[in-house]
């Protein structure tokens, strides 16, 4: 080797050649030297482990996967809340009451809460979650249609219920496999970006409902001739609002065959050793304060039904039943148009605050407007500024509460985990929807408020206290 440096060096010093050029062949010497004393294997290596971290690198957290959930979520609650925001004038049409619609949704709620504990448990042991949540998105799709043959609202709680059950099969397998499709520290954005569709699609469905119900108005002949085929649900009245029900089965087809033919679920290999109670057990300490909070707020959040229930009834003494509807469907677009300009920058910045903290804000601005629906004025002005608090609540809300339960749990029990927090969420909704139902009813709508506002507050205070990531 010696032998060998000695020969190279004179030849280098006898050749006429540049001073540049001598370097790059003293260069090229040295890395064939390098060969014989493992000094490059020892730089091989680093290149290998170059390329895995390169392989290893954040992958672009706007996929495919991500993209079509947006998607999916805009077709499905299109559908859902264009039949949502004409229920409540609906209902009262043929003569259901306040208590009837909280305790319809109530019901839906925490059918729908149930049925996401069990679901996710079991895709967690399945190791697969696809199949499943299309069938959930089919049954979402034509629950709606149901509505347009009711008389009385036993018929409206079928309809709610099958749907909400839809709901409660899809919810935590479509958070689980969103979490899956991007790295952790994506997961604000992809939630939020998941939520943003997901209120695209609420605004498109008001803005939808509100269209008809003038389009019918201007041509009652299309009500008259649906009244004609089917004369038992003439006398019942509402005939608009039924054929809006009919009209959710468009967008609510397309998203089961969106979710159906463009998501890709990364399969995960089965765990049949997984044992409900033994899970449920293993959930970590914080986690579960984290799920008492969620639920002491949970009995504050009802129904956004009430709301709209609220501007109708407040409003139709002045302007009349029709036009009351019809601006209560808008005020409802309004609340959704927050929901989806607020999603995404929420999500985005999620990751630089405590959550836990970072949600309590959002309950505060729930409670500010719990207590403008409480003390409401007849104001159209009014109205818009509180259901725009609304819609941006209800983003915090729905972001951060999925981002979360991934800073305490672990991918093999994640399903688990976000059918858990379904469960917190529904009963509270359950209770929530029902108790401001019964007070609107017997002593006042304020009442009804003014307990979600209090209960609400407890809620805030207690999540502040919660330390996450």
């Amino acid at each position: 080797m010696v032998l060998r440096k000695k020969r190279l060096r004179l030849g280098l010093e006898s050749c006429k050649c540049s001073r540049k050029s001598r370097k790059l062949w003293i260069v090229y010497f040295r890395y064939c030297c390098m060969s014989r004393s493992g000094e490059r294997g020892a730089r091989v290596l680093d290149s290998s482990s170059d390329i895995e971290k390169r392989q290893s690198s954040p992958k672009r957290w706007l996929n495919r996967n991500v993209f079509v959930f947006g998607l999916t979520s805009l077709l499905s609650d299109f559908c859902h809340e264009m039949a949502t925001a004409v229920l409540p004038q609906f209902m009262q049409a043929i003569g259901s009451t306040a208590a009837a619609l909280g305790f319809i949704e109530g019901v839906a709620d925490a059918l729908s809460s149930f049925v996401k504990l069990g679901t996710g448990y079991h895709s967690d042991k399945i190791g697969h979650r696809k199949g499943w949540t299309v069938f959930g998105y089919l049954l979402t799709a034509v629950a709606k249609a149901v509505f347009a043959f009711a008389v009385a609202w036993p018929l409206i709680l079928l309809g709610r219920v099958v749907g909400w059950f839809g709901r409660g099969i899809r919810g935590p397998l479509r958070d689980a496999m969103l979490a899956e499709s991007v790295n952790a520290q994506d997961r604000g954005k992809a939630f939020g970006f998941h939520r943003a569709g997901d209120t695209l699609g609420a605004v498109l469905g008001p803005l939808a409902a509100y269209g008809l119900l003038s389009f019918f108005a201007s041509n009652p002949a299309l009500v008259k001739g649906f009244e004609r085929l089917f004369p038992s649900l003439a006398e019942a009245g509402g005939g608009e609002y039924r054929l809006i029900f009919l009209f959710t089965l468009v967008p609510g087809l397309l998203s089961v065959g969106s979710i159906l033919f463009l998501v890709r679920e990364k399969r995960r290999a089965p765990n049949h050793a997984l044992r409900f109670w033994d899970t449920m057990k293993s959930m970590p300490k914080h986690y579960r304060v984290f799920l008492i909070a969620v639920g002491l707020f949970g009995l504050a959040d009802f129904a956004p039904t009430l709301l709209i229930l609220r501007a109708t009834t407040t409003l139709e003494p002045e302007i009349g039943l029709l036009e009351a509807s019809r601006l209560a469907a808008l005020f409802y677009l309004i609340r959704n148009v927050a929901y989806t300009i607020a999603s995404f920058p929420i999500g985005a910045h999620s990751h630089k605050f405590p959550r836990s903290r970072y949600l309590a804000v959002g309950y505060g601005i729930a409670v500010v407007t719990f207590l403008g629906f409480a003390f409401v004025m007849p104001s159209v002005s009014w109205f818009v500024v509180f259901f725009m608090l609304a819609g941006v609540f209800i983003a915090w809300e729905d972001t951060i509460e999925g981002v979360a339960v991934r800073d305490f749990v672990n991918d093999d029990v994640a399903g688990t985990a976000y059918g858990l927090l379904g469960v917190v969420n529904g009963v509270g909704d359950f209770a929530s929807s029902v108790i401001v139902g019964i007070l609107w009813t017997s002593v006042g709508a304020s009442w009804g408020f003014i307990y979600a506002a209090v209960i609400g507050f407890a809620g805030t205070i207690l999540m502040i206290g919660i330390p996450s990531k």
